[in-house]
């Protein structure tokens, strides 16, 4: 029986599938967050941050976050701020170039998938090592997932189109029917 019409496969589907997705808008987060980082000075990134948190700060001075959000601006000197812009940027368009293979439906980027998840899960955890944070560990571990889930689809020679249909029984069921009168082709792209 196919793991996909199990309870807990079903359950895997699902989580493999919020996954991605959360991947692929942290990736277009990072992108649209680190793009304009290359081109701001610091002076313009701390007048950003002033912008954005005032309301905020009109309706609550000790709110915790906006403080956060000034604080950090304030601190950003011209290297760093680069150095976040890079980093934004990089890690924000292998997630959307992994996703977005993942989503054309070849199963020949699982490896590729696995392999920058792997990366970003070994800087990570050097950054835990460097600076403890609760935030690194939880996402930490959410990569983890993603990646033996990712591993999961692979082995399975599955697609994230495989996996939605496991996630969505009457998905399955209504391309079974277009199969069958012959509006959807039976060869899937390898």
């Amino acid at each position: 029986m196919d793991s996909t019409r199990t309870g807990r496969g079903r359950i895997l589907d699902v989580v493999f599938l919020v996954g991605i997705a959360l991947k692929g808008i942290d990736g277009a987060a990072e992108l649209l967050l680190g793009l304009p980082l290359l081109f701001l000075r610091p002076a313009q990134i701390s007048a950003v941050a002033h912008l954005l948190t005032a309301h905020e700060l009109a309706q609550d001075p000790h709110d915790l976050i906006a403080h956060l959000i000034l604080h950090g601006a304030a601190a950003l000197g011209a290297d760093a701020a680069l150095y976040a812009a890079v980093y934004l940027v990089v890690h924000g368009l292998v997630k959307v170039v992994v996703v977005i293979a993942l989503i054309r439906g070849s199963e020949r980027v699982h490896p590729w998938a696995i392999a920058a998840l792997a990366a970003f899960l070994v800087a990570q955890l050097v950054e835990m090592v460097v600076h403890p944070s609760l935030g690194v560990g939880v996402l930490s571990a959410f990569d983890a997932a993603i990646i033996v889930l990712t591993w999961r689809e692979w082995r399975q020679h599955r697609t994230l189109r495989d996996a939605l249909y496991g996630a969505v029984p009457a998905l399955a069921r209504r391309r079974t029917r277009r199969r069958a009168s012959g509006v959807e082709p039976m060869v899937r792209a390898r």
